[in-house]
């Protein structure tokens, strides 16, 4: 596939007129806070970029967290001081259409080459960029859940280190075997763990959707959080700790987890495929990349974020922001993208390219969350999301606590989702 970069002749000729009278200068909020490798990534395509296109100047801001640029985002869009283009949690995508913050990218993709590129990601990805007929997200640092086991562990155990578990039941097994005790009875390595903090509810979706059943609906007016497959699927999670005592009690923190995987503390990990790299570089030890486990089927929820079109942007800056935002998103830079940082490369043609082929070739395991994104589905995202999601962590939080029942966590959690997307419903 050619790289795409062809804009709509109206979005051309408002560049060059924007040439002629001085750069178009656009702010783009990224979400990493200042320092380290990525930022060197983003500022080196920044620079890349402007030197293809002296017209266009890109000015990235690095804002923290995901919660804190959006934040920031919304608090300076407030102000009318929003920048231009950023990289959002997709997620939060219901939050910026209701506040008003964004357009879709439709109003600037105008002509059939936008389209058919704006129709060239994975659809998988497309599910929490779109909502009612329009787009309003382009898919750039997604990710899915996959499951990372230590294979000198799987060793000792006595397992087979190239065959890691297929479906609940077998991780349970697994992990029975790769969880050590000491002569007191305290545990010196865990079989499993699944961080339940920073992102329960994304975590919890790796096992909601193996059990069949999906959490909010498509127009992110509506929640399923007492349906029955859902209670098992938190009954499963809270057994591993409370009943089996292959998983670390209580809350288990996202931060830490890779570490402790480094640290042969833990044999098995569910952590996103944004860390591949992080484990590719740090694991001083063979290890594995699997899809998660299945129980009626396949699956795991997309992640990351997408790049968002900001309401305040002049005509002339839309067209500048659209030809960055298609620059960045080639099939070329998407795989530099990805090998560089572990997240999935967005579209079909970027895993097509030589490099990519030949990044895979020697490291299969980087192929592993592309092969399951036929089987993910969206992430939970609806409208009041960061409300939403919090009632949904509560929840999960005070089952894997023992603090609430699975049951009734679900259903105290449903009722409240329920009580604020009501005025969503009319």
């Amino acid at each position: 596939m050619k790289a795409r970069g062809i804009l709509a002749g109206a979005a051309l000729a408002l560049l060059a007129m924007a040439g002629g009278a001085g750069a178009v200068d656009l702010q783009f909020y990224y979400p990493v806070a200042v320092g380290g490798p990525i930022t060197k990534i983003i500022d080196g395509y920044a620079e890349e970029f402007e030197k293809e296109n002296p017209g266009i100047k890109i000015r990235p801001v690095y804002a923290g967290t995901y919660q804190d640029t959006i934040a920031k985002v919304l608090t300076a869009a407030k102000g009318g001081e929003a920048p231009h283009v950023a990289v959002i949690l997709s997620t939060d995508m219901f939050t910026l259409i209701d506040e008003d913050a964004i357009v879709p990218w439709d109003d600037v993709a105008t002509s059939a080459e936008d389209k058919k590129w704006m129709d060239s990601f994975y659809p998988a990805f497309m599910a929490n960029s779109r909502t009612g007929g329009k787009t309003w997200g382009i898919p750039f640092q997604r990710s899915t859940i996959v499951m990372y086991w230590n294979k000198e562990l799987y060793k000792e155990a006595g397992l087979d280190p190239e065959k890691p578990a297929q479906n609940w039941a077998e991780l349970l097994e697994h992990a029975k075997k790769l969880t050590k005790r000491d002569a007191s009875g305290n545990v010196t390595q865990w079989g499993v763990q699944i961080p339940s903090s920073g992102f329960p509810y994304w975590l919890f979706q790796g096992l909601t959707t193996p059990n069949n059943v999906v959490l909010m609906n498509e127009a992110g007016n509506e929640t399923y959080f007492d349906k029955k497959e859902v209670i098992e699927a938190l009954q499963y999670w809270v057994d591993l700790s409370r009943k089996e005592k292959v998983h670390p009690p209580g809350i288990v923190e996202w931060g830490t987890t890779p570490k402790d995987f480094f640290e042969r503390k833990v044999a098995i990990m569910w952590t996103t495929t944004g860390n591949l790299t992080n484990v590719k570089t740090n694991a001083q030890f063979p290890f594995g990349v699997a899809m998660l486990p299945e129980k009626v089927r396949r699956g795991s929820p997309t992640g990351g974020g997408n790049f968002y079109l900001f309401k305040k942007a002049s005509p002339e800056e839309r067209a500048a922001a659209l030809k960055f935002v298609n620059w960045m998103t080639t099939p070329e830079r998407a795989a530099d993208w990805g090998i560089k940082t572990g997240y999935v490369a967005v579209s079909p043609a970027a895993w097509e390219t030589p490099r990519m082929k030949e990044y895979v070739a020697g490291f299969p395991e980087a192929a592993v969350a592309r092969d399951q994104l036929p089987y993910s589905v969206a992430e939970l995202s609806t409208h009041e999301n960061q409300r939403v999601t919090k009632a949904l962590n509560d929840g999960l939080q005070a089952a894997l606590t023992g603090a609430k029942t699975p049951e009734q966590a679900m259903k105290d959690a449903q009722r409240e989702a329920q009580r604020i997307l009501r005025p969503y419903k009319r």
